[in-house]
């Protein structure tokens, strides 16, 4: 029986949350701290030829100012964590990113010096102080243009601004005869702009150094504390890391953002001991545009065709990834493992190819975001599959079911192995779509939509999608480029009282693991939920862990914690055997106890427990105590996916779009709390629906982000989005102990594109034949396509 799986329990760590007690990095005020501003560049590409600090240094409250002068050579930058080779098999190019720059600016933002003062305020006021002299030269924003001949080179090593390229799937000339010989082709060329993640936490660190521990602690909002403490000391500072702690305290939102170490984290460590003192730096809303790891920013060109019967043959897509000005942690991971081993779809295409172009440019950094990868690859995917529907005048509600891949769960039936190198778990595709159907009402909305005459346009948009999640197994990710492995571990500690406290690695900053976990702990133990205390996000607390991302946390994180319950319970099972004289055989577990079977003879979990640390009557040989660690690495990722739909209606006079009705069916395995599931697909769907019609940044042929504050950048708000309409099919992964596969970013994957979709619907119902628009569609875009001509 299960009293917490499955139930929407309220989160429990939100009471000190909406009571304001909840404790962020910039919450923490340590002894005689300091506080550092960071001159940054306001240039995209420029030369330094001289930093001047004196009137700086000379300012009363200011404790000292360093420049990357100041920084020892031995100390190279922080490093990347995922190599890709390029098709001949070199290595990809991978320039130093440097904790501050000597001699050259490569995108605005790029660090020049660090004011360390009594007050932020004083060190801001002591940067103005700071004259740099620059030698300004041009720059390139665009990640095709910056391969080209001729272009701005980023790092003069790097020829044609090119990181690598990459190549997975059939044979390229295979998919082209494929395609050469198809009923039909629909051909796209088209943006996945750039956005900005915007967590609501801006970026926050303070280093401190113990002299008389010769010991350093961090605290940074951090998805990952473990591989920043990882990277910290061996590969940046040349720490031991016995002599680190990491602790990442309430994190206030992160969405890819905060997983990667960031420069700042190793400036106010490094010069903590330097300084005397601790060092707190707290990013300004307009650092977080110009530094926070962007996301998305391809550039593609793809084809699909089809038989005369409207069955997939092939798929060609040729992708310019960018990069920004250095490589952030798992940079290369994006375009390539999360993107193009996610070109099947849902989908039985036999011919695929992916060809991926990465370049360096002068802008930030661009890394995981929201979805990371699969938002892309599917925007390609459904966008294509829309618009052939619309060109073959099919339904592409029909056009997706005709080519759907045959539902399998991965036990009876083996997982469908991929033209792209990966095996799906279990899936069965056509439930979500049909379940979708329904709600909207299909064939009366067809009716409406004919015959809607108020001014408006009206038009409806799909998106079936599938994503790979709980990211690993290590040996398959360590294949593809991963520099380290991708396991969780747990450690379960019961106390005398029979209280436990499991310590995990997948650190929360939003989801409720301190919920959803003890809802499994609860329910595998069978004790009450207020019996257990969830701990996470400090180094010195949790011996490892690889953090939180790719909708990893229950199907790795979770595993792991249930690995260990099985052995508390395996222990505590040979502990009630010696008390109630029988074999460990002949008990049952159930509801906290266990009883002999076919007897009433029962013992309690809180008795057991008591007996393992006081073992006066206790079985020969057996170690005191009940307390184990368990490291879980997946047999292969998970594979959530879903439909979702989206309708729009269409201003003709002004162009202005209004979501009316939203749609998300989603499949994401076994549902521990559904009110939290569903919070996650809320929260993924105002991203994706973001992205399509408000989101993206823009830069200026100087390198410049013109649209780098809250005036100019558009969030959705509230009122863009209408209430959402969500559903779950269950298929259950089958390699986890748990059958879970993953919800974070399913809402961010298929929202996106239903949303075009479906202004393209409406526009191609009222004669304009319009194959794209870029992102966000803008009324003043949406108008301009319609009437173009």
């Amino acid at each position: 029986m299960t009293k917490y799986i499955g139930k929407s329990v309220k989160r429990l760590e939100d009471k000190r949350f909406i009571t304001g007690q909840g404790k962020y990095t910039d919450d923490i005020k340590l002894n005689n701290m300091a506080y550092a501003y960071i001159l940054r560049s306001p240039y995209a590409n420029a030369k330094v030829n001289s930093i001047d600090t004196d009137a700086a240094k000379a300012m009363d409250g200011v404790a000292a100012v360093f420049t990357g002068a100041d920084v020892p050579e031995s100390i190279a930058g922080v490093p990347c964590g995922w190599q890709v080779n390029f098709k001949n098999g070199d290595t990809m190019k991978e320039p130093p990113h440097p904790l501050m720059v000597r001699t050259k600016v490569r995108h605005v933002g790029d660090a020049i010096a660090i004011v360390i003062a009594d007050s932020k305020a004083i060190a801001k006021d002591a940067s103005e102080l700071i004259n740099v002299d620059y030698d300004i030269l041009d720059a390139v924003t665009d990640p095709k243009a910056a391969a080209q001949p001729g272009a701005p080179l980023v790092h003069e090593d790097v020829p044609n601004n090119i990181c690598f390229d990459w190549e997975i799937g059939n044979p390229k000339d295979e998919v082209e005869a494929a395609l050469a010989s198809a009923a039909h082709v629909t051909e796209l060329e088209f943006v996945n702009q750039r956005v900005v993640p915007n967590a609501i936490e801006p970026r926050s660190a303070i280093g401190e150094y113990d002299t008389a521990y010769d010991r350093y602690t961090l605290h940074t909002s951090t998805q990952n504390p473990h591989l920043t403490r990882l990277l910290l000391c061996a590969f940046v500072l040349g720490l031991p890391e016995h002599k680190v702690r990491v602790v990442g305290p309430d994190v206030g939102g992160g969405f890819g953002s905060k997983i990667f170490h960031y420069t700042e984290e190793a400036l106010v460590v490094y010069f903590s001991k330097i300084v005397g003192r601790p060092i707190k730096w707290t990013a300004e809303r307009s650092e977080s545009f110009l530094t926070d790891a962007h996301g998305r920013d391809h550039v593609s060109h793809a084809k699909m065709g089809f038989d005369a019967d409207g069955k997939m043959v092939a798929l060609q897509a040729y992708t310019y990834a960018n990069m920004g000005a250095y490589l952030s942690t798992f940079a290369p991971a994006v375009p390539t493992y999360l993107h193009g081993t996610l070109f099947q779809g849902l989908y039985t295409t036999p011919k695929i190819n992916v060809d991926v172009t990465a370049t360096f440019t002068h802008t930030n950094a661009v890394d995981a975001y929201r979805g990371a990868g699969r938002p892309e690859a599917t925007y390609l995917i459904e966008r294509l599959i829309d618009l052939a529907a619309l060109e073959m005048n099919m339904d592409p509600a029909e056009l997706r079911m005709k080519n759907f891949i045959p539902a399998f769960d991965g036990v009876e039936k083996e997982g469908y192995v991929t033209q792209v190198a990966l095996q799906y778990d279990s899936g069965n595709y056509e439930p979500v779509l049909n379940r979708a159907l329904e709600m909207i009402g299909y064939e009366d909305f067809r009716a409406k939509q004919a015959a809607q005459n108020n001014g408006k346009l009206l038009g409806i948009g799909f998106s079936t999608y599938i994503e790979a999640c709980g990211i690993a197994p290590s040996a398959v990710v360590g294949a593809l480029g991963a520099r380290a492995g991708l396991f969780e571990s747990a450690q379960v500690t019961v106390q005398p009282t029979g209280k436990v406290s499991v310590y995990t690695g997948s650190h929360s900053h939003g989801q409720g693991h301190e919920t959803t976990f003890a809802q499994v702990v609860a329910d595998k133990l069978g004790i009450d939920i207020g019996d257990i205390e969830i701990i996470h996000g400090d180094s010195d607390r949790v011996a490892f862990g690889m953090g939180t991302y790719g909708s990893r946390s229950l199907a790795v994180g979770g595993s792991a914690i249930v690995k260990s319950i099985d052995k508390v319970l395996e222990k505590g099972a040979k502990i009630a055997a010696h008390l109630l004289e029988a074999s460990p055989d002949d008990l049952n577990y159930e509801d906290g106890k266990w009883t002999v079977k076919g007897t009433d003879k029962s013992v309690g979990f809180g008795d057991v427990s008591l007996t393992s640390y006081v073992p006066h009557n206790y079985p020969e040989g057996l170690e005191p105590g009940l307390d184990f660690s368990s490291f879980y690495d997946p047999t292969n990722f998970t594979y959530p996916f879903g439909a979702h739909v989206a309708i729009v209606e269409i201003d003709k006079e002004t162009g202005k779009v209004e979501l009316k009705r939203f749609i998300a069916v989603d499949d994401v395995g076994n549902v521990i709390n559904p009110m939290i599931v569903d919070g996650q697909i809320h929260g993924g769907l105002a991203q994706g629906i973001g992205q399509a019609l408000h989101e993206g940044t823009v830069y200026d042929e100087t390198g410049q982000l013109i649209n780098g504050t809250y005036m100019d950048y558009c969030m959705p708000r509230a009122d863009d989005l209408p209430s959402f309409e969500i559903d779950r099919t269950v298929t259950p992964c089958p390699h986890n102990p748990l059958g879970v596969k993953g919800a974070g970013e399913a809402g961010c994957i298929g929202s996106t594109p239903a949303v075009v979709n479906a202004v393209i619907d409406a526009l191609w119902k009222a004669g304009h034949k319009v194959k794209d628009i870029q992102m966000p569609m803008t009324s003043e875009r949406v108008w301009n396509a319609m009437n173009a001509g």
